[in-house]
């Protein structure tokens, strides 16, 4: 149970990771992604990278620099422009939607516009889930100046859009529904420099 902790990922540049075990049983129409990210990077880095065989970044949650995230969803991406960070915990959600092609960005429990990404698409199953690195292959093909510094915490992956009241329950860290990846029930396998440590701050 990570209840009150963190990865912190030691090094920058790095070649750490966070290999997470879960496995969808069906491809995915919708789902949403949330985790929380503390750090002073200004370079490139991603938080959440899921790659299956057939597509690298299947998908993926980038920040390209501190004004700015991507999701991704079967190699296609949409930005999200905010405001620069203030050196705090910066809580996001991203969700998407294959009926309506639509994705959901929520920063520190308020959603942006919404915008249209991969309409029709299916999020394969077959999938090496990971943080703190971007997968360029199945499972590897790192570029260091891609990677995570700094602490990420509350992590979930779920195979369902979530609600907006729902959205603002995991920013607050209240009661959420069960998930394919949950935070107080990680599976998964540190890889490399990367310290599970008691949470600081709020």
């Amino acid at each position: 149970d990570l209840y009150r902790k963190v990865f912190v990922f030691r090094n920058d540049p790095s070649d750490a990771y966070v290999l997470l075990q879960a496995r969808p049983e069906q491809p995915l129409l919708n789902f949403t992604l949330c985790l929380r990210s503390y750090t002073d990077l200004t370079r490139p880095h991603s938080l959440f990278s899921y790659a299956t065989k057939a597509q690298d970044n299947e998908i993926l949650l980038f920040k390209p620099k501190p004004t700015e995230y991507r999701l991704y969803v079967g190699g296609k991406f949409v930005t999200f422009r905010v405001p620069e960070g203030r050196g705090d915990w910066e809580h996001v959600c991203a969700s998407w939607e294959s009926a309506a092609g639509i994705a959901e960005f929520w920063l520190n429990g308020r959603p942006w516009p919404r915008k249209g990404l991969q309409r029709g698409y299916a999020v394969g199953t077959e999938a090496v889930m990971l943080l703190g690195q971007e997968q360029d292959a199945y499972g590897g093909g790192f570029d260091v100046y891609n990677s995570f510094t700094g602490e990420l915490a509350d992590v979930h992956l779920w195979d369902a859009g979530l609600s907006p009241d729902k959205m603002r329950a995991a920013y607050q860290s209240l009661r959420l529904p069960p998930a394919l990846l949950a935070w107080r029930s990680l599976s998964y396998e540190a890889k490399g420099d990367v310290v599970v440590k008691t949470r600081l701050r709020e």
